[in-house]
C-alpha cells in the first residue's frame, strides 16, 4: 500500500505520475507546513537501509549521514555529504519492511542512525513537500511499487548500450578520428565518442569551432559510415553575449533567471559570464529543447548534459575563489557556495518567485526533461542522452553518469554500490567515467574497471584534461582490453533484452543480492556482488594486486570464464569459493535454471552485431529475448520471443 501525505503546498516536481491512494496514518513526524519537516523511525537491530540513488558509501546506508543538495564536488570521498543528484528515497528492510520517498526540490538531510541508537531522522527546513510511505512484503516488492508510481524508465537506442570513448581534451576532427581509426586498427569495438566543451567555439552552447571542426555535418555523416556515433557535450549556462541568437531570444523572452534586484542573473561557467536558463517554466524548457535542432541538423542524436547542479565558478555577487588543493582533497561542502544558490530566482508558473536554493535539486532534473522532450520533438527515433545533476523523475527523460570521480580503487568499489542504488530510484541507463576522469588509470585498474562496465548500461572511458591518456591502446598489450571490451558485445543479446525488459516493466536491472535471494542471510549484507538481469551474478575483483577474489553462490550456478576468445562454463556448487581471474578474463555466474543469450561472433559496432543469432549459456530450458530495431520508439514487450535450448 502507498500513502502520500502532502505538507504545505508542494512545488511541482514531476517526480511522481501514477495515482495514489489517500489515507493511513504514521507517527513520529510533522507536517505543519509552517515549521521544518521531521520524520523518524526506530530500526531493528538487524535493519538494513537500502536507497538514496547517488550518495557515497556502501548499498546499506545505515550508520551515516547523506544530505540531498545537488552539487559539482570532485573529490569523492566517504564523508561528502552530497553529490550531483538527490534522489530522496530509501527502504528500511527488517522488522518492519516500508521505503519512504520525499518529494521535494528543496535540502533534506537524511540521519540513517549515525549515532547507533536505532533512530533514522530526515528534516527538511523547507514547506512544501510531499512524503510516500510504501508497505511491502519486502524490500524488492517495495521498490517495485515506488517505480510503479514514478514513471518507465527513458529507453536509449541499442549503439548507445556499445562501448564509448571520451575524453575532455580532444581539440579536432582529426584527433577524434586518430582516436577511432586505433579503435578499427586494433580490432577493439568502438561504437561513439564523445565531445567535450572543446568542440565549441569559445564553449558556447549550440556553436561549434569551424576551425577546429569544420564541415561538421560531413564529419559526423562519415563517422556514421564506420559505426560511429558523435556525443557533444551541452552545459546549462548561455554565454552573455549580444547576437548570439540563442542569448537574444532568451533576453527578449524573459527566459533566464533573475538576479535579487530582478535583473537576469550573471555567473561565471565555461564561456564566461552566462545567464541561467528557468527550466520551472514549461515554455523556457520548450524553448531549450528546441535549441537542439542545431545538433540534430548536423546529424547529431546523442548528448550529455553537464554542468547543471548548477555549477558556479563565481557571479556577480562572488569573486571566483580557488579551488581546495587537489593533494590535501579538501572536501568542497555545499555550504561555501549556498549563498550562490540565494542569490537567484525562478519565476514560477503562477509568477511567484523563489530562490534556487529553495528548489535546488529539480534545476538539472528539469534540464534533461527539457532535453528529453525536445530531442522527442525532433527526432523520429530514440536517442543516447545523459546528465550529471539528476532528480528522481528525471530517469523518464535521459540516464546520468556519476560524475567526476577519480581514477582510484575506491571509485571503481563506489561504482559497484552505485548501480543498484540508482536503479531504485529509476535510473536504469546509469555508469561511471571508466577508469576515472580525475588522475592517472594503471593498466590493472582500468582493465578490472572495464570488466565491471561490461554490465552497466553507460560503459564510457572518460578522463580528465592534464591527466594520462585513458584510451586503451595506450597501455601494453592492447589485445588484454580488446579481449574485456569484446565480452560487451558477446553479451549484448542478453544485456539489451534484459534492459528493455526492466524499463518496460517499470523494474530494476541491476540488483543487490538481497533482492534475489530472499532469507539468504549471508546475501542480504554482501555489497561487492550483484545481480544483472534475471540470469547473471558478477563478482568483479575490486582490490589492487588481487589475482582474484572469494565469491559466494547462494544457489548452484554455472561459473562463466571469458578469455577474448571463447566461454568456458562449469558448474559451480552452491558455497563459498576461492576464484581466480586474470586480468585479461571476465568471470560471471548464470543462475539456477536460467540461460544467457550470446552473439556467436563479437563485432567492431552494434552495427555489425546480429542480436538474433545467438546461443544459449547456462542451465534453463527458455529465455524470453526482447527484439527490436535498436532505434525504434514503438517498444513493447510483445516483442518478447522464447527461445528453446536444446537439450
Amino acid at each position: 500500500m502507498i500513502t502520500r501525505y502532502t505538507c504545505g503546498t508542494p512545488v511541482e516536481t514531476y517526480a511522481v505520475t501514477a495515482d495514489v491512494p489517500e489515507g493511513g496514518a504514521l507517527q513520529h513526524f510533522s507536517l505543519d507546513s509552517r515549521e521544518p519537516f521531521t520524520f523518524s523511525c526506530r530500526l531493528g537491530a538487524d535493519d538494513l537501509i537500502f536507497g538514496l540513488g547517488e550518495t557515497m558509501r556502501g548499498i546499506n546506508k545505515r550508520g551515516f549521514r547523506y544530505l540531498s543538495f545537488n552539487y559539482d564536488d570532485p573529490y569523492h570521498k566517504d564523508e561528502m555529504p552530497s553529490m550531483y543528484g538527490s534522489h530522496n528515497f530509501f527502504v528500511v528492510d527488517g522488522d518492519r519492511t516500508f521505503g519512504a520517498f520525499f518529494d521535494t526540490p528543496a535540502r533534506v538531510a537524511f540521519d540513517m542512525d549515525s549515532a547507533g541508537d536505532g533512530t533514522v531522522t530526515v528534516s527538511c527546513e523547507a514547506p512544501g513537500l510531499c512524503l510516500y510511505l510504501i508497505d511491502g512484503t519486502d524490500a524488492y516488492n517495495v521498490v517495485k511499487q515506488f517505480l510503479g508510481i514514478i514513471g518507465p524508465s527513458f529507453l536509449p537506442p541499442l549503439w548507445a548500450f556499445g562501448y564509448g570513448q571520451s575524453r575532455w581534451g580532444y581539440k579536432s576532427d582529426k584527433e577524434i578520428r586518430r582516436v577511432a581509426d586505433k579503435h578499427r586498427a586494433l580490432g577493439i569495438p568502438l561504437d561513439y565518442l564523445c565531445m567535450d566543451i572543446d568542440y565549441m567555439d569559445r564553449y558556447i552552447d549550440f556553436t561549434v569551432n569551424g576551425h577546429r571542426f569544420p564541415a561538421m555535418t560531413q564529419y559526423v555523416e562519415d563517422m556514421k559510415t564506420k559505426g560511429l556515433h558523435l556525443v557533444p557535450i551541452v552545459d546549462a549556462g548561455i554565454k552573455i553575449e549580444p547576437g548570439n541568437p540563442v542569448y537574444d531570444e532568451g533576453i527578449q523572452k524573459g527566459y533566464f533567471c533573475t538576479n535579487r534586484e530582478g535583473e537576469n542573473f550573471q555567473a561565471e561557467v565555461w564561456p564566461g559570464m552566462t545567464h541561467f536558463p528557468d527550466f520551472l517554466r514549461a515554455e523556457v524548457r520548450e524553448w531549450f529543447g528546441e535549441q537542439y535542432k542545431f545538433y540534430t541538423d548536423l546529424g547529431l542524436d546523442g548528448f550529455w548534459n553537464d554542468m547543471n547542479e548548477p555549477a558556479i565558478f563565481s557571479t556577480e555577487y562572488r569573486a571566483k575563489t580557488a579551488k581546495p588543493d587537489a593533494e590535501r582533497g579538501d572536501p568542497v561542502q555545499p555550504e561555501r557556495h549556498i549563498a550562490d544558490f540565494k542569490d537567484f530566482f525562478h519565476r514560477l508558473e503562477d509568477g511567484t518567485r523563489v530562490s534556487n536554493y529553495e528548489v535546488h535539486n529539480i534545476y538539472g532534473g528539469l534540464m534533461t526533461r527539457a532535453s528529453g522532450e525536445g530531442l522527442d520533438r525532433l527526432l523520429d527515433r530514440r536517442y543516447l542522452l545523459f546528465s550529471r545533476s539528476s532528480y528522481i523523475g528525471a530517469h523518464r527523460y535521459g540516464g546520468i553518469w556519476t560524475g567526476d570521480n577519480a581514477s582510484t580503487w575506491h571509485m571503481l568499489r563506489q561504482n559497484v554500490y552505485h548501480m543498484p542504488s540508482l536503479n531504485m530510484c529509476g535510473f536504469l541507463f546509469s555508469g561511471a567515467d571508466t577508469g576515472g576522469f580525475g588522475g592517472n588509470a594503471g593498466r590493472e585498474l582500468l582493465l578490472r574497471w572495464l570488466a565491471v562496465s561490461v554490465f552497466t548500461p553507460l560503459m564510457r572511458n572518460h578522463s580528465a584534461l592534464g591527466t594520462r591518456r585513458q584510451e586503451c591502446y595506450r597501455y601494453q598489450n592492447p589485445e588484454d582490453f580488446k579481449a574485456v571490451i569484446s565480452l560487451r558485445y558477446r553479451l549484448l543479446p542478453y544485456l539489451y533484452s534484459e534492459f528493455m525488459k526492466a524499463a518496460l516493466r517499470q523494474d530494476m536491472f541491476i540488483l543487490p543480492m538481497a533482492f534475489g535471494f530472499l532469507g539468504d542471510e549471508t546475501a542480504r549484507r554482501i555489497e561487492d556482488q550483484l545481480l544483472v538481469g534475471e540470469s547473471i551474478m558478477i563478482a568483479p575483483v575490486l582490490e589492487k594486486g588481487a589475482m582474484g577474489r572469494k565469491v559466494y553462490l547462494p544457489e548452484p550456478m554455472t561459473e562463466v570464464r571469458w578469455d577474448g576468445e571463447e566461454f568456458r562454463c562449469t558448474g559451480a556448487d552452491a558455497g563459498t569459493r576461492e576464484i581466480t581471474v586474470p586480468l585479461n578474463e571476465v568471470v560471471f555466474y548464470i543462475r539456477k535454471d536460467c540461460l544467457v543469450p550470446v552473439a556467436k561472433t563479437t563485432a567492431a559496432s552494434t552495427a555489425e552485431l546480429d542480436l538474433s543469432d545467438v546461443e544459449l549459456l547456462g542451465t534453463g530450458t527458455a529465455y524470453r529475448q526482447y527484439l527490436d530495431d535498436g532505434y525504434t520508439k514503438d517498444c513493447s514487450l510483445e516483442r518478447c520471443t522464447v527461445l528453446q535450448k536444446d537439450l
